[in-house]
């Protein structure tokens, strides 16, 4: 529950960083993208699903492993 709680505030942060502009706010976003990709792969452990690190960890190959883990753990019931 907490950690469902915690992944709904970095999504949060991460919406209200998008209208932002700036080094430091891109610093932010950034430093803010990668606590949620951690919570998001500590949700897919303690839910029994495999976490993929992509072996060349690009934009594209982070974003799409995002999304299925999202999609999996809603699947699952999460909600965040």
């Amino acid at each position: 529950m907490v950690l469902q709680l915690r992944l709904g505030q970095m999504a949060a942060e991460i919406q209200q960083l998008a209208g932002s502009h700036g080094f430091a706010a891109a610093h932010h976003t950034r430093a803010a993208q990668a606590a949620y990709d951690a919570l998001l792969a500590e949700a897919c452990r303690r839910a029994g699903l495999d976490v993929v690190t992509p072996l060349r960890a690009t934009e594209v190959s982070r974003e799409s492993e995002r999304l299925r883990e999202e999609l999996e753990l809603t699947s699952r019931g999460w909600s965040w």
